[in-house]
């Protein structure tokens, strides 16, 4: 039986306990939501996905991305995520995104890789909007989404999970209900 030229390198990433790489753009750039999720921090590199946007969405505090040409979007790309650690990012992502493969490049270098990512299942959307931006949300929403992850990584554990979508909802409904009623409406 012949082996094509790519069947080696198959054999050598199930030998590793299925290594992936994962391009990410938002909050998983965060070291400390990666360790909440994958209960380590896998080495990264700063890399760049051409072709592609990163959105600010209505009413959330993460982004999206979609296919946009002549764009491209500013992450890093984690490295020797095993099988279990993708299916737990998988169910992270939950049905809003699709994970995808992608062709990424790595800054400060000419070298380009292959990648997994998530981008953002409906591309007709229209609560998106914009920039994401990385600094700002570090600053306004990082230790939320902290907290909405450390719940919905123990959450996870029990038998009637919930998915990240109905923590996160549930999660910003507590956390914005003490200010709703001071608030006046107009």
């Amino acid at each position: 039986m012949a082996m094509t030229p790519a069947a080696p390198a198959a054999a050598a990433v199930v030998a590793q306990g299925g290594a992936h790489s994962v391009f990410v753009y938002g909050s998983l750039m965060a070291d400390e939501v990666v360790r909440a999720i994958l209960k380590r921090v896998p080495p990264a590199a700063p890399a760049l996905l051409p072709n592609h946007h990163r959105f600010n969405i209505k009413d959330r505090i993460y982004p999206a991305i979609l296919p946009v040409e002549s764009k491209k979007v500013a992450g890093k790309v984690i490295m020797g995520v095993t099988d279990e650690e993708l299916q737990v990012l998988d169910a992270f992502e939950d049905v809003e995104y699709t994970r995808t493969r992608v062709e990424i490049s790595l800054i400060g270098s000419s070298e380009t890789m292959l990648a997994d990512t998530y981008v953002w299942s409906d591309a007709e959307d229209p609560n998106l909007y914009g920039e994401w931006d990385f600094e700002e949300w570090k600053k306004l929403h990082k230790k939320d989404f902290l907290a909405m992850t450390n719940g919905f990584m123990h959450g996870l554990e029990r038998p009637e999970s919930k998915t990240r979508v109905e923590t996160y909802q549930s999660f910003m409904q507590q956390q914005e209900q003490p200010a709703s009623e001071t608030q006046v409406e107009v």
